[in-house]
């Protein structure tokens, strides 16, 4: 989730807080982001939201989401809930995923926010729902560690 230096040359970190628009162009930047359609709605301190449309292409062969496309959604929520606590420039150091169900509807959601942050890691818990003409149900839970990386941590 690394973002360009600062006008001054630093990187901005949590006394900086990214905006959501700033994330936004952070998720751009990501060429496999842009290729699945994935798109931040909410960025915040408190709470991460990524929304992915679910088109033919990211179905498995019995029509549901493939697990891939749920892990990536969970991947970015989480490290994006993590740069929100952390600063721009973070990597997630690993992350768990349970499937709860199949997904088949129109859009995916993650929603990502900090469980507890430390000056170098944040832990964070992302919950992840489709959406149909039924409403939203729930179909993934993940837990992820993300750590920040640059010169403030390397010293």
């Amino acid at each position: 989730m690394s973002r360009p230096a600062a006008p001054n040359g630093h990187n901005p970190g949590p006394d900086m807080p990214i905006a959501l628009d700033d994330a936004r162009r952070i998720l751009d930047s990501q060429p496999f982001s842009r290729l699945l359609g994935a798109e931040l709605t909410a960025f915040a301190a408190d709470a991460v939201e990524l929304r992915i449309p679910l088109r033919p292409e990211l179905l498995q062969q019995f029509g549901f989401a493939h697990g891939g496309l749920i892990a990536y959604a969970a991947d970015n929520a989480l490290t994006f809930a993590g740069g929100a606590a952390l600063g721009p420039s973070v990597l997630t150091a690993e992350f768990k995923i349970n499937f709860l169900r199949p997904v088949k509807g129109e859009v995916l959601v993650a929603r990502a926010a900090v469980v507890h942050a430390g000056r170098r890691q944040a832990v964070c818990r992302c919950e992840l729902f489709v959406q149909d003409d039924a409403g939203e149900h729930a179909c993934a839970v993940a837990l992820g560690t993300i750590v920040a990386f640059g010169p403030a941590t390397e010293a």
